[in-house]
């Protein structure tokens, strides 16, 4: 960790930090001191990308989650320095803070960039973008919230393709229900150029929250 990085910790954490410990629920508003929506990063990195989309769009709040210490002291300065209010800094375990923390329907969006793609075989089961997180997921999102997702690893991106539609929770924004374009909003990544650079593909999948389904007359009949 950098000295300025640490400094921005020390000093920014108090205001703009949340530790995920799974005690209480957060009141979104109080925490960003507005009304506006919310959408929850998961896995930031370094930061630059969140505070390019936070500077982009100062109307939107994020809420951004890791657990890697320098990324967190840098996105700090980064919000710092570019008077972005917009922007709060979570420690801790996303899974936690969307099933302890989060009440339902709180989120307007959700966005999972180049998360880890476990290429082993024997550790598919550790990657985030499961039925079961979605699941989870789908509870504390508004309908019509976006879920946006991005990897430059393909098996993940057919992986996440393939749970994604499967779920009756989300519908996919793309009419041939495939992979879409990179949206403007999402800035391009210094991990991102890296992967490029290497001829990786880099697929974006960007899928919408369902209403709620509520069960039907004809399910309770015979019970």
């Amino acid at each position: 960790m950098t000295a300025g990085q640490a400094d921005a910790l020390q000093r920014l954490w108090p205001t703009w930090g949340l530790d995920i410990d799974g005690q209480e629920k957060i009141d979104l508003g109080e925490l960003f001191g507005n009304d506006g929506p919310v959408v929850l990063e998961i896995g930031f990195g370094m930061g630059e990308a969140t505070a390019q989309m936070a500077a982009a769009d100062p109307d939107t709040n994020i809420l951004a989650v890791d657990v890697h210490t320098p990324g967190q002291g840098n996105l700090l300065s980064l919000a710092d320095r570019n008077a972005l209010a917009n922007v709060r800094v979570g420690n801790g375990d996303a899974i936690i803070l969307l099933r302890e923390m989060l009440t339902p329907d709180s989120l307007d969006g959700l966005r999972v960039y180049f998360p880890d793609p476990w290429p082993k075989k024997r550790h598919h089961k550790r990657r985030l973008i499961q039925p079961e997180f979605l699941s989870l997921a789908a509870t504390r999102l508004r309908p019509g919230a976006l879920v946006h997702c991005a990897t430059d690893w393909e098996p993940y991106a057919e992986q996440m393709l393939e749970v994604l539609t499967a779920h009756p929770d989300f519908e996919n924004t793309q009419e041939d229900g495939g992979f879409a374009a990179r949206p403007e909003f999402r800035p391009l990544t210094r991990f991102e150029g890296q992967g490029l650079d290497k001829g990786h593909v880099v697929n974006d999948l960007l899928f919408r929250r369902v209403p709620h389904q509520e069960p039907s007359p004809e399910s309770h009949q015979g019970r």
